[in-house]
């Protein structure tokens, strides 16, 4: 790319602000427009980082040089939003999940074929930098046959909800932390553990401010080859992401600190890497050093690549649809009393309805 790709932003909440000072770091893709329903917040987000906000979508998605659109709004409207944009030929970069709904999902990756764009899927966790690093230590035979994974994302949003806020509701945040921070989870261990095949789940509500939604979450997953997993998430603690890999010639451990996840800049300050070799304790682990990245122009550059060749990345709709699959999984695993379920068996599902709808709007 000699100049960079041209995109726009729909929503423009705390998140828009994040991805656009990624963006701005970034020498392959500008975001020359954006635009909310809201008056105050298309001037705030102008006035704050210097991006032009149209008057509604339809100018916005009338911009010829305009590759594709970033989306940002609530989850529940990553659907009618990426149809309106699919239907102006823009490429699509949607925050994750790629949908509130599995069949929103489908239905959101469908519009590729649809209209002749691409979905990218903003699961930027995949490409944190000591995940990546372990990712390639597999792939080396570093760490022998990977037996079992485990994996926890928590913070204490549990603790601070109140019914104004969208996450307080089961409809708008199924699960409470399994929808809104183990999915990231789901996909990071997707990428390293390779095709999930079933699920067991189980939730509890503890916090005391009374939300809807569950704000305990612990799920165990089987993958093709047999290997398992474990992702638990908890909202009412301090925030924590880590990773743990286990092989049989060895472990790594990816550890950051929470509060530096908007700053990716830095988080490497703040994170640890190591590897623990064949029969040697923790005592002899070797701590490996994080150089700088940033995840979420790591994800914008992939996106703008995808815009100029039309071919998709590896933050594909199908990959994102899993994540959310499992979270449904997990969620008719807890109904179940802890029953596996399997994602062919969810997948069956939301497919057969997307289908029946269209049959009914037909």
């Amino acid at each position: 790319m000699t100049s960079p790709v041209k995109v726009g932003i729909v929503g423009l909440g705390r998140w828009a602000k994040v991805l656009a000072r990624a963006a701005a770091k970034s020498n392959k893709l500008e975001i020359v427009a954006g635009f909310s329903r809201s008056q105050e917040k298309r001037s705030a987000f102008e006035q704050e980082l210097g991006v032009p906000a149209a008057p509604d979508l339809k100018t916005l998605l009338s911009d010829p040089e305009m590759k594709g659109v970033i989306l940002t709004v609530p989850n529940e409207q990553h659907l009618p939003v990426a149809q309106e944009v699919a239907k102006a030929k823009k490429h699509i970069y949607t925050e994750k999940p790629i949908a509130n709904t599995l069949e929103d999902g489908l239905r959101i990756e469908a519009l590729q074929k649809q209209y002749g764009v691409q979905v990218v899927v903003g699961h930027s966790a995949r490409l944190l930098v000591g995940t990546r690093m372990i990712k390639q230590a597999i792939d080396r035979g570093e760490l022998g046959r990977i037996s079992f994974i485990e994996a926890n994302f928590s913070n204490e949003r549990a603790l601070e909800l109140t019914p104004k806020t969208w996450r307080w509701y089961k409809d708008k945040a199924p699960g409470g932390p399994l929808s809104q921070l183990a999915i990231h989870q789901f996909d990071a261990l997707h990428y390293l553990g390779g095709e999930i095949s079933e699920v067991s789940s189980m939730a509890a509500k503890l916090s005391p401010v009374g939300a809807e939604v569950d704000d305990q979450s612990m799920t165990t997953m089987r993958f093709a080859d047999g290997k398992i997993a474990y992702v638990g998430s908890c909202w009412t603690s301090p925030g924590v992401y880590a990773i743990r890999v286990f092989g049989s010639k060895g472990l790594m451990h990816y550890e950051i600190d929470f509060s530096t996840w908007d700053t990716p800049d830095i988080l490497h300050e703040s994170s640890t890497l190591y590897i623990q070799r064949g029969k040697d304790g923790y005592g002899k682990r070797e701590e490996i050093k994080l150089p700088a990245g940033n995840m979420f122009r790591d994800e914008l550059e992939m996106f703008a690549e995808t815009c100029v060749t039309g071919k998709p990345c590896e933050l594909t709709a199908s990959n994102g649809n899993v994540a959310v699959a499992v979270v449904y999984a997990a969620l008719r695993s807890i109904e179940r009393k802890g029953q596996y379920v399997s994602l062919d068996e969810v997948m069956a599902e939301a497919r057969a309805k997307v289908i029946e709808n269209a049959r009914q709007v037909a």
